[in-house]
C-alpha cells in the first residue's frame, strides 16, 4: 500500500528528531496524536506551530477547506493530546480559544505565518485557534517520589485533586465575571465556555480511567491477599459509581455550552468534589497501608 503523504511526513520526523525537509523545512512542525471522536483510535496529524509562553498554538484551517479538520473535532470529544516536538513527547490538554481572545491569538499566528490568513480568507468559517497547555500543570510543589505502589497512588490522587481545584478556579472566576458584567447586552462568554468544558471533561475522563483500573486491577489484585477486606471493596466500588453518577451528569451539562446554567454546574461541580474528597481520603486510609512496601513499577516478569 502507497505510503500517504502524512504517513511520509511522520515517519521522517521521527526517524530525524523533529527535521522535515519539502514544504515544511525550517518550519516548526509537530506531531498531534489525538482519540478519535467515534472510534477511541489515535489519529496524528503533522501540524504547524506558534509559540505563546508555555503553550503552543495550532490553527485547524484544513487549508481553508469549508469544515473542521477530524483532529480538531477528536479533540473536543477527548481533550487530552499526545504532542511531539524534536525528540521530546509529552501529554497536553487542548483547548481552543474563545471570543476576543480567539482574535488576539490568531493575529498572533498569522504575524509569524501569514499563510493562515490566507487560509482564512478562502473560508466562511472562523478557522478554530487551540492552545495546548501542560496536561497536568506545575503545582508548584516538587513532583512526588515515587517508589511503591502507595506512592503512585497518592500521585495519581494529588493530580486528580489538582485538575478538580482547577475546573473549581475556573468557573468561579467565570461566575464571577458574569456578575460582574454590567450594561446592555449579553455577557462577553455566556454559559459556560470552552476551556471550563475541556477542563472538566479531561478531569472526567481521567477520574473514568482511574475508577476503571481500581476495579479491574487494583482492588482485584489486594483482595486475593486480604479477603476480610471484602466490606472495604464494596464500599469502594460502590463510591465509584456515585461519583461516576456525578461526573456524567457533569459532562452531559458541559456538552451545550450556550444553554447550561453556570451556578447550577458550580453547585454539582461541589457536589462531585465533596463525594470524591470523601472517597480518596477513605481510599487512602485503608488501601495504602496494604500497598506500602509493593515496588512502584513492578519488576519485569522472570
Amino acid at each position: 500500500m502507497p505510503t500517504s503523504f502524512n504517513e511520509s511526513v511522520i515517519e521522517e520526523f521521527r526517524a530525524n528528531g523533529g527535521q522535515v525537509g519539502g514544504p515544511f523545512e525550517g518550519g516548526n512542525l509537530l506531531l498531534l496524536t489525538t482519540t478519535g471522536a467515534t472510534s477511541g483510535t489515535a489519529r496524528t496529524t503533522p501540524l504547524g506551530y506558534v509559540r505563546h509562553g508555555g503553550s503552543l498554538l495550532i490553527v485547524a484551517s484544513n487549508l481553508g477547506a469549508p469544515g473542521h479538520p477530524h483532529w480538531y473535532r477528536n479533540l473536543l470529544a477527548h481533550p487530552v493530546v499526545d504532542v511531539e516536538i524534536g525528540i521530546r513527547a509529552y501529554q497536553a490538554l487542548a483547548v481552543p480559544a474563545e471570543g476576543a481572545g480567539r482574535d488576539e491569538l490568531f493575529a498572533r499566528v498569522v504575524r509569524e505565518a501569514p499563510g493562515y490568513g490566507d487560509h482564512q480568507a478562502e473560508t466562511a468559517r472562523t478557522l478554530p485557534v487551540v492552545v495546548l497547555e501542560p496536561a497536568v500543570p506545575d503545582d508548584g510543589q516538587s513532583p512526588r517520589e515515587v517508589r511503591t505502589l502507595a506512592d503512585k497512588i497518592l500521585q495519581v490522587h494529588d493530580q486528580l485533586r489538582f485538575q478538580l481545584r482547577l475546573v473549581t478556579a475556573d468557573v468561579d472566576a467565570h461566575l464571577a465575571a458574569l456578575a460582574a458584567h454590567e450594561g446592555p447586552g449579553a455577557p462577553p462568554v455566556p454559559g459556560l465556555g470552552l476551556q471550563i468544558r475541556q477542563r472538566c471533561l479531561a478531569f472526567c475522563q481521567a477520574l473514568e480511567f482511574h475508577h476503571t483500573s481500581e476495579d479491574g486491577h487494583l482492588f482485584p489484585g489486594i483482595a486475593r491477599y486480604h479477603p476480610r477486606l471484602t466490606d472495604v471493596f464494596d464500599r469502594l466500588r460502590a463510591e465509584h459509581r456515585t461519583v461516576a453518577r456525578l461526573q456524567n451528569g457533569l459532562v452531559a451539562l458541559s456538552a451545550d455550552l450556550g444553554a447550561v446554567d453556570p451556578p447550577y454546574f458550580r453547585g454539582e461541580l461541589a457536589r462531585l468534589t465533596a463525594e470524591l474528597t470523601a472517597h480518596l481520603d477513605y481510599e487512602e486510609e485503608t488501601i495504602l497501608p496494604l500497598v506500602a512496601e509493593v515496588p512502584w513499577p513492578p519488576a519485569p516478569p522472570a
